[in-house]
């Protein structure tokens, strides 16, 4: 099932991404249009990498918590009546909770700036963007 979500969120191939659409822009005679065009590639790799690199975070993350929550189901169930056996299982269990949250706060904040990264590729093609749609408006 985790295969089939993440393989589900990932982004097309960097073949795939760094296919050139064959709009009038592409063929204009303009000398303006050309360098938008090559400069589109790089840029959709870039972002293309970012968000692979925030879709392996975010799994990194659930799977923190996955094996955060499935470390505390078995340390519980383990418990015996003996109240000794009660304090121990619990130090095991606030222990494991304390790494297991540490780790999971760190693919947090690896998953903060991965989607801080991504905003500022974003960012970079929204200006691009719009030169591209001025050129093909003048195009049209």
């Amino acid at each position: 099932m985790e295969a089939d979500a993440a393989s589900s969120l990932n982004p097309p191939a960097p073949e795939e991404a760094s296919q050139e659409d064959p709009s009038p822009a592409r063929f204009s005679s303009t000398g303006a249009a050309a360098p938008a065009t090559t400069v589109t590639s790089p840029g959709a790799r870039e972002v293309a990498a970012a968000m692979e690199a925030v879709e392996r975070d975010a799994a990194a993350i659930a799977e923190s918590y996955a094996s955060l929550f499935a470390s505390l189901r078995i340390t519980l169930s383990n418990v015996t009546s003996t109240s000794a056996d009660n304090m121990e299982c619990l130090g095991e269990v606030v222990g494991r909770l304390q790494e297991s949250a540490l780790e999971a706060s760190s693919r947090g904040n690896k998953y903060i700036h991965s989607c801080l990264r991504l905003n500022e590729e974003m960012r970079g093609l929204e200006s691009l963007s719009m030169q591209l749609l001025c050129g093909r408006s003048l195009i049209h």
